[in-house]
């Protein structure tokens, strides 16, 4: 809903005389809170009702944080927009430690990602990772009650909610590479709304649509989802791009990654590269393990 009303505010700063109204809608996404995403559907699940919609004529366009819209979006359908990205980061969030090296073996940490599943326990392999799912405050109410040591969330979140006093460290791309669109927002319309195209321009952030792109190319390439642990993460330097990727196992004990530098404009090519490297360090072939298992 956040991400919504800040949409809602800059069309109406922008188009003062149109009347720009939010259609609260919940998700099947954010009715299924008993399973993990990668059992349930995964990414879809966040904005199918949303396109539906669309299609019936409810609603104009659909907000999404970019991380949670599938690589493949269905016929008929496009991002008009990608906005200014938020830290990208992952966030350490607990009661009574500062990092995750401080946690205790056996202590528990929530998180509802294979990727940082996949991540910290390749670091960690002492501390037990459960799932965690629900929306912010239910995570960190879950948090509170003792259910957890300590959980991950993305940063971008608590930002914008107002809670960066929660978060206890930052997790750098370093130690924990960031998803492919993590803290970003994208604006979805149907492709035929060529009025909509031109209206939404100005949202659009070119450097953040380079860095994300890229690192949706990667995702794309291994039909990126909720199933499987990956990472992607780009950063952009006067004019130049630095990406580098990252595909294992949900435990960690399996993994390759690549990087590459080269001109941001570059994006889809840079991408490409990447997926090469990965490939020729047998990532397919991890990521097959990691799709039978969730299949068994």
């Amino acid at each position: 809903m956040w991400q919504a009303e800040n949409v809602r505010d800059r069309l109406r700063a922008l188009y003062p005389a149109c009347d720009v109204q939010i259609l609260g809608m919940t998700t099947r996404g954010d009715q299924i809170l008993d399973r993990a995403l990668s059992k349930v559907g995964g990414k879809g699940l966040f904005v199918k009702e949303l396109e539906v919609a669309m299609e019936e004529g409810r609603a104009d366009l659909a907000v999404h944080s970019l991380k949670d819209v599938p690589m493949e979006l269905p016929e008929g359908f496009s991002l008009a927009a990608i906005l200014e990205r938020e830290d990208p980061r992952d966030a350490f969030v607990s009661n009574h430690f500062n990092t995750l090296a401080e946690l205790p073996s056996g202590a528990i940490v929530g998180t509802s990602s294979l990727r940082r599943q996949a991540l910290i326990s390749a670091r960690f392999p002492h501390l037990v990772i459960k799932p965690l799912r629900g929306n912010l405050d239910t995570r960190l109410r879950k948090l509170d009650e003792g259910e957890y040591a300590a959980i991950i969330l993305a940063a971008a979140g608590l930002k914008r909610l107002g809670l960066p006093e929660r978060i206890k460290a930052f997790l750098e791309p370093a130690e924990s590479l960031p998803a492919a669109g993590q803290g970003a927002m994208a604006i979805e319309i149907l492709s035929s709304r060529y009025d909509l195209i031109s209206a939404l321009a100005p949202l659009n952030d070119v450097l953040s649509s380079q860095a994300v792109l890229a690192e949706r190319t990667v995702s794309k390439a291994f039909g990126g989802s909720c199933q499987i642990p990956l990472a992607a993460f780009a950063q952009i330097d006067n004019g130049n791009m630095y990406l580098r990727a990252m595909v294992a196992t949900p435990d960690g004990s399996q993994s390759c990654k690549a990087e590459v530098h080269g001109k941001a404009t570059d994006f889809e090519d840079l991408g490409m590269q990447v997926v090469a490297s990965l490939r020729t360090q047998n990532a397919d072939a991890i990521l097959a393990v990691c799709r039978e298992s969730e299949q068994a």
